[in-house]
């Protein structure tokens, strides 16, 4: 078996994803998936390229199984990728949520920090 397409698989199922929901995220059906895991078919750099845009895969660990699966994300471009989920799906629970905490004043604000550092067990 092709090293790379195993390391698709692994990595699919590290993301906790079915073949149709990694495939609906890289804009292929899920037999496309399933070909490249079973080492079926080759992967194009565009699906490599895809992959790791999307997944934010570390492309050497892609390409040759070498350092940590995902490129750690600043916390910049985790709020980013988020804000890109919340405009692909609009209707979206987390979508709802953020337009509502838009809604709030300083004093909610304040309230909720409160809640969360209590949670994490620091003072408030």
């Amino acid at each position: 078996m092709n090293a790379m397409n195993a390391r698709i698989k692994e990595l699919r199922k590290a993301l906790g994803l079915t073949l149709e929901q990694f495939g609906k995220r890289l804009g292929v059906k899920k037999t496309a998936i399933s070909n490249i895991e079973n080492d079926h078919r080759g992967v194009t750099e565009q699906m490599f390229l895809s992959i790791v845009r999307e997944f934010n895969v570390n492309e050497q660990w892609l390409r040759t199984g070498e350092g940590e699966m995902f490129v750690t994300l600043t916390r910049n471009q985790v709020i980013t990728d988020f804000a890109g989920d919340l405009i692909r799906e609009p209707e979206s629970f987390k979508a709802r949520l953020i337009e509502g905490l838009t809604k709030l004043d300083e004093n909610d604000w304040e309230d909720i920090e409160r809640v969360v550092l209590k949670i994490w067990g620091e003072k408030g």
